[in-house]
């Protein structure tokens, strides 16, 4: 059976990435899920802490298992773990992967946590992703005021340190809907200084989502408020993909934005209908277009199955 392992390597040979997808509910993992098996795409399905706490450990594992039976190249992922208890309870439950989010701490204390939750990872066989550098803006308990960037010449001793599979890196991109206050751009001057340090190593962008303008005007033009919002060029994530390390990219926000767009178009144009399956299901179908059109353009991960 392939497993996650197996995937990570060829994306890193094969440059395409997998994309880390958040859900919260059944139906946005129902559409993760969908948009995987039409296109035959690995992906990775993603629950924040919050997530997690919201649908409750049974649920999550009942939906992931659903999921990964109907599309077996789906990984289950703990994103943004903050600490060594809750990152043990993933691994615990089966979870494929986890997050150890340290990046607040000092890189002492980083690489200590980091790897405290490696250890107990890798005996149950699951993988492991560190940060390294602060990510900017807001996604459940995430909060970081700036960004900052990932400092090169210490990411060889961060990996090896920790023993961690992954590194999730800070090059500009930023969590949330409002990204950019100036020019979109990324730091790949950072990224190329990383890979000098660590060749062929897995890399990780955190806070990737487009926010195209189509999701945000179906929110405003049904009642929304999302003033200036805006996310990653495409071009950027593509070039990331194709030119560089980076087999691993997150997108939680564009999920959020597609599903609510489409059940407030539901609820604003048919104002009688009151069954939680048409605009739930809607929204649902809103995701699966949304991730197939990321698997095209972005992932690159069409037939690689």
């Amino acid at each position: 059976m392939k497993n996650l392992k197996f995937y990570i390597d060829k994306a890193l040979k094969q440059h395409f990435a997998l994309g880390a997808l958040n859900f919260s509910n059944m139906e946005s993992s129902q559409g993760i899920m969908q948009a995987c098996k039409n296109l035959k795409s690995p992906a990775i399905i993603s629950v924040s802490e919050g997530a997690l706490e919201y649908m409750g450990a049974e649920f999550t594992m009942a939906i992931a298992y659903a999921c990964k039976k109907i599309c077996p190249y789906l990984f289950l992922h703990l994103d943004h773990g903050k600490s060594y208890t809750v990152c043990k309870q993933a691994i615990d439950l089966g979870f494929d992967s986890v997050m150890i989010d340290g990046s607040s701490l000092s890189f002492k204390d980083n690489i200590a946590l980091t790897k405290k939750v490696a250890c107990y990872a890798h005996k149950k066989g699951v993988l492991v992703e560190g940060e390294l550098g602060q990510i900017k803006g807001i996604e459940d308990n995430v909060v970081a005021a700036e960004n900052h960037f990932t400092d090169p010449t210490k990411a060889k001793e961060f990996v090896e340190k920790t023993g961690v599979d992954m590194l999730a890196v800070a090059i500009g991109t930023s969590h949330g809907a409002y990204k950019y206050q100036g020019k979109q751009t990324l730091r790949f001057d950072i990224l190329k200084e990383i890979e000098k340090q660590l060749p062929d190593f897995p890399l990780v962008l955190h806070g990737a989502s487009s926010v195209a303008k189509t999701l945000v005007e179906q929110i405003n033009n049904y009642g929304g408020k999302l003033e200036n919002a805006i996310g990653i060029p495409t071009k950027l994530l593509v070039k990331a993909v194709k030119e560089h390390n980076v087999i691993k990219i997150n997108s939680d926000t564009d999920l959020r934005l597609a599903m609510t767009g489409k059940v407030r178009e539901v609820l604003t144009t048919k104002p009688s209908e009151f069954d939680p399956r048409k605009f739930l299901g809607s929204g649902r179908n809103e995701i699966t277009k949304l991730v197939e059109n990321k698997i095209k353009k972005i992932f690159l991960s069409e037939n690689k199955a």
